[in-house]
């Protein structure tokens, strides 16, 4: 991606601007719902294989506290030593929002929260926004922004 500022700053005015979401009983809002759904099950389970076949190769993750990351590997890595069976996550009911990007995919968006398993704390609920390509392989997600 040439200018990801540019992209960071359409997907977080995004909500603002008033572009409609896809209906919730559509096809796409369902396959993007259930993809979040093999993602974080992934994640709360340390299922690595499931959680790397739905990366892209050229994933950007973007998170408020830990910066830019731009390797799957390592972030591979990260969930592995960091996340396995310390960290699960919860969808915050009523967020979730699908909009299509014509040609290409999907942004969702919405809120969540965790709970750290290690200290037995859970966090307030923090916006996430996931860009999502239509590939002959099936929905890879190529971009994360995580605020906290």
């Amino acid at each position: 991606m040439k200018n990801p500022t540019n992209l960071l700053w359409i997907l977080l005015l995004l909500p603002l601007i008033g572009v409609a979401q896809v209906s919730e009983d559509s096809k796409l809002y369902k396959e993007i719902l259930a993809i979040d759904s093999a993602l974080f099950g992934s994640y709360n389970n340390c299922d690595l294989a499931t959680h790397e076949a739905l990366i892209s190769e050229d994933l950007e993750f973007y998170h408020d506290k830990g910066g830019l990351s731009t390797s799957k590997t390592e972030y591979m890595k990260a969930l592995k030593e960091n996340i396995c069976n310390k960290v699960q996550r919860t969808l915050t009911p009523g967020t979730f929002e699908v909009h299509e990007i014509a040609g290409f995919g999907a942004v969702s968006l919405g809120k969540h929260s965790f709970h750290n398993l290690v200290e037995d704390s859970h966090s307030e609920p923090s916006k996430f926004i996931t860009i999502l390509k239509d590939t002959p392989k099936g929905w890879k997600i190529t971009r994360v922004i995580s605020l906290h």
